[in-house]
């Protein structure tokens, strides 16, 4: 197919520009259409802004094992709609991709019924036990990369092996920093005012910061790429910072719940239930800073449906995650964007730009140069309710929260496929 859109403002690494774009299945014109160029169709984007589509780095499709929750068929449709062309999707699954065999069962799906372009994470540990490596040799030429996303490797000596393994393979470790020994048994929020005035058991910041300071002298001593997985500590972003001062392979990521809200705004909500927590105002602050100064290099999702029996349970009982594919760009326009806190360069550059240059995805759309786009327009607006969700994962902590700014078009590859009806 052969796409023009009219009037876009269009991404370029040193800002947008006015103009023209053209997309075929190989290529992206800006403002020079080639002379042999006829489209198949033409849309006037009135304005509206043209990126490289999002990649997020952080998902989590849930199948093979939790398709009741969340399918790579819908949760890829639920990306498209959230202006999102590539996904990275976590390994807790069943079976654990952690062979070739377990791995291929997901990648079979992902063939059959993805939308987008779905790159599987291998698993650090046999079944994300923590104890025996997977089989990463094997699965490296497959997987975007190493987690045992879900759970923390508790023990230091297998992290060192799998972070030698992951050097020699020129792989990225990404890690779920959480010490569990530092947990109370039903830590459900952060520890902190809300957990003490409603006599709930608190999760510690240290719980994750610990982890993160244990394995950035793992990474000192192998070299290894180690990423650090949805960081919610102020504690967590000064330590990554004095690591990558001192020129570690370091990056990290955090999740817009983590940008937008704060322990501050939780109700007795299953909705507000995620791992980690929302943390404090000063925590979120710090997190905002680590965005401005390129302490935190990506944006990512988290997106982790569940039923909605499974997030009915209030904060005691409720499942851990919440889905975020479809709200991510319009809750981050609006609380940082509108609110001009970053540019929307800063924006697009966290969660377009620098997961292709990190985890090495769709190199061209760094330029703007592959026909992965989306197309947002930054004066609409919509109230969250959950219940419109692409993905089977209605449970949202902006429920009810108007945002601005809306994907209303995505292109993979030359073709549209997702695109907002009147």
């Amino acid at each position: 197919m052969k796409i023009l859109l009219r009037g876009a403002k269009y991404f370029t690494p040193s800002g947008f520009v006015d103009g023209d774009i053209a997309v075929d299945s190989q290529s992206v014109y800006k403002n020079c259409l080639p002379d042999n160029f006829i489209s198949d169709i033409e849309i006037n984007i009135n304005d509206c802004f043209v990126i490289p589509g999002f990649v997020d780095v952080h998902t989590h499709l849930r199948e093979p094992g939790f398709s009741y929750k969340e399918s790579i068929f819908s949760g890829t449709r639920a990306a498209a709609k959230g202006g999102y062309t590539s996904v990275c999707t976590m390994p807790n699954l069943n079976p654990v991709p952690d062979s070739i065999e377990n791995l291929k069962q997901q990648t079979d799906i992902i063939k059959r019924d993805a939308v987008i372009e779905v790159l599987p994470y291998g698993s650090i540990t046999k079944g994300e036990r923590g104890l025996l490596l997977s089989d990463m040799e094997d699965l490296s030429p497959f997987v975007v990369a190493f987690s045992d996303d879900g759970v923390g490797v508790a023990k230091k000596s297998v992290m060192l092996n799998a972070m030698k393994k992951a050097t020699k393979l020129n792989k990225i470790i990404a890690a779920h920093c959480e010490d569990v020994t530092l947990i109370k048994k039903g830590g459900c929020i952060n520890q902190g005012d809300f957990a003490k005035n409603h006599n709930l058991t608190g999760i510690s910041a240290k719980s994750e910061w610990s982890q993160v300071q244990r394995d950035i002298s793992l990474c000192k001593k192998t070299g290894c790429k180690y990423h650090v997985c949805h960081v919610s500590t102020k504690e967590s972003v000064e330590l990554i910072r004095q690591a990558k001062k001192k020129g570690l392979k370091i990056t990290c990521e955090t999740a817009p719940h983590y940008l937008c809200l704060s322990q501050n705004d939780l109700t007795d909500d299953g909705r507000f239930k995620m791992n980690p927590p929302l943390r404090t105002e000063e925590d979120r602050q710090a997190l905002i800073k680590g965005i401005i100064d390129g302490t935190i290099d990506i944006i990512a999702t988290d997106h982790a449906p569940h039923s909605a029996a499974e997030k009915s349970g209030g904060l005691i009982n409720s499942k851990m995650g919440v889905s975020g594919l479809e709200t991510s760009f319009a809750a981050l326009n609006t609380y940082l964007v509108k609110k001009e806190i970053i540019s929307l360069e800063k924006l697009i550059y966290c969660m377009a730009i620098a997961p292709r240059k990190i985890f090495d995805i769709d190199k061209a759309g760094i330029t703007m140069d592959s026909p992965n786009l989306a197309v947002l327009d930054l004066n609409s607006c919509r109230t969250v309710k959950g219940d419109e969700f692409v993905s089977k994962g209605k449970s949202s902590p902006f429920e009810g929260k108007t945002l601005y700014g809306q994907n209303i078009l995505t292109i993979k590859s030359g073709e549209i496929i997702w695109q907002k009806r009147n």
